[in-house]
């Protein structure tokens, strides 16, 4: 089996799969700092996802043909996924096998209890006793069959709701494109255990942080202000300087912060990457409203760039020491490979319409591969002080939302984009996201605070296969 590796080594992998160079953009890249890869694995640094591909199928099955050769059916899956390499670059198949039998299943089990989850392919008829034997491993599986596979599907609804089908999915389609898409909840799943926050607070997080740890793997880390000022003090001027010239060159105006302050902010950012390469983790937040902020911010600058920056590198920047955000960020990343938006939200319900706005704006939505959204740069709205990105988002995007309740339920509504406002009211960036269910309904379900964390896409059915996963309930606010 692979052994975990470290993030110099993990090089040419996105969260999503796809290998790419972050200057394929032919737009002003966020630099790295001196001496790092020049390509990043977003959301996950330490390994790769390990998935178990298992062909099922039987001698004697006699639909959708008699004397099917299985070996040849394997095979032209293998085809198909070659095909979708660049989505898979993350992934390990570490096993890989056609199995005609239960007894075949149980000489593997002790390979199975290592994985992420497993994928198994549906040949023909009569596999019901080897996909048994399969879910009794007990791991996250994902059932997949193209139609003429066989009509064991026609008991897959009931087996779900029975303890034994309690960690199945199923994708029924004659699309193989979607065999990347199985992957993404155990991409996730991975992503999370995998993961490291780095929260800057004197405020205690012990409960919490054990509890993520028991349920998802992922640690929690408090730093102190003194550990940031040091890093921070480490960055070369010459560096900060160039990163901050990116950050001006690619705005579209500048309009509140002087050179100097963007300068700041740049070296903050240039310290928070070097925090994280430090610490061999994944996600940094700070409690800039709390514990970090008396008058003004106890930092050098405020942490908004460079959380920005960190998002669009496939790391992750939460405002606010906002765990909950944080942990949404980490699914998202797994999910789509894309960054979250947080966002503190107001309501329109003339339009149906909630408008989802922050300081904070990640240029990069799509993920860390593509361009920039055009952004200008501005102060901290409510505190005339400090740089933030504001973000200008596409308008039609179909999103959804979510936050995480502690670790047993995620909160969620699906919209799409229909206006960026940019008025002088609020948060810098903003969107206005109309939305699938209803306002009324939506504000009266309301609770948990006010952030919600945005994604672009609808992804809806990959969280809840992940909350049949990980036995995390789905409450759908606006409905």
């Amino acid at each position: 089996m692979p052994q975990a590796i470290k993030r110099r080594e993990f090089l040419q992998i996105t969260a999503a799969g796809t290998i790419v160079g972050l200057e394929a953009a032919g737009l002003p890249q966020p630099a790295l700092s001196a001496g790092r890869t020049k390509l990043i694995s977003p959301g996950c640094r330490r390994s790769t996802v390990k998935v178990a591909r298992l062909y099922m199928g039987t001698a004697e099955g006699l639909w959708p043909k008699p004397n099917l050769d299985l070996k040849a059916e394997a095979q032209s899956y293998r085809s198909e996924f070659a095909k979708l390499k660049d989505q898979l670059a993350d992934v390990d198949f570490v096993v890989d096998e056609l199995v005609t039998s239960p007894s075949q299943v149980e000489a593997i089990k002790s390979k199975l209890a290592n994985v992420d989850g497993i994928l198994a392919i549906h040949l023909n008829i009569g596999v019901q006793p080897i996909l048994n034997e399969i879910l009794r491993v007990g791991q996250p599986t994902v059932v997949f069959a193209v139609p003429y596979s066989g009509h064991e599907w026609a008991g897959y609804g009931a087996l779900q709701r029975e303890p034994l089908g309690a960690r199945m999915e199923c994708l029924l389609t004659s699309d193989t494109t979607k065999l990347a898409e199985a992957i993404r909840p155990f991409r996730a799943i991975h992503h999370l255990r995998e993961a490291k926050v780095l929260d800057l607070t004197t405020e205690p997080i012990d409960e919490y942080a054990r509890d993520v740890r028991n349920k998802f793997g992922t640690e929690i880390k408090t730093i102190d202000r003194e550990r940031v000022l040091k890093a921070y003090d480490a960055v070369n001027d010459a560096e900060a300087r160039a990163e901050a010239e990116r950050w001006i060159k690619g705005a579209t105006k500048i309009v509140e912060p002087t050179r100097d302050d963007i300068f700041k902010s740049a070296k903050l950012a240039l310290a928070f990457e070097k925090l994280l390469e430090e610490e061999d983790a994944t996600i940094l937040t700070v409690d800039c409203y709390g514990s970090m902020w008396d008058r003004t911010i106890k930092l050098p600058a405020y942490p908004c760039l460079g959380f920005t920056r960190l998002n669009n590198l496939g790391l992750g920047g939460i405002c606010e020491s906002d765990l909950s955000s944080a942990m949404t960020h980490i699914l998202f990343q797994g999910l789509a490979g894309k960054p979250g938006f947080i966002s503190d939200p107001t309501m329109d319900e003339s339009k149906n319409t909630i408008i989802l706005a922050h300081c904070l704006g990640t240029t990069r939505m799509d993920g860390p591969a593509k361009p920039d959204a055009p952004y200008q740069l501005r102060s901290v709205r409510e505190r005339g002080e400090g740089v933030v990105p504001q973000v200008k988002m596409r308008v039609g995007e179909r999103v959804t939302q979510a936050r995480f309740v502690g670790t047993d339920s995620i909160l969620y509504f699906t919209g799409e984009i229909v206006d960026t406002p940019d008025v002088d009211r609020g948060c810098r960036t903003k969107i206005a996201v109309k939305l699938d269910g209803d306002a009324e309904k939506l504000w009266k379900n309301w609770s948990q605070g006010l952030h919600r964390v945005t994604c672009y896409g609808d992804i809806t059915k990959q969280l809840a296969q992940f909350g049949r996963f990980k036995d995390v309930k789905l409450v759908n606010e606006a409905a």
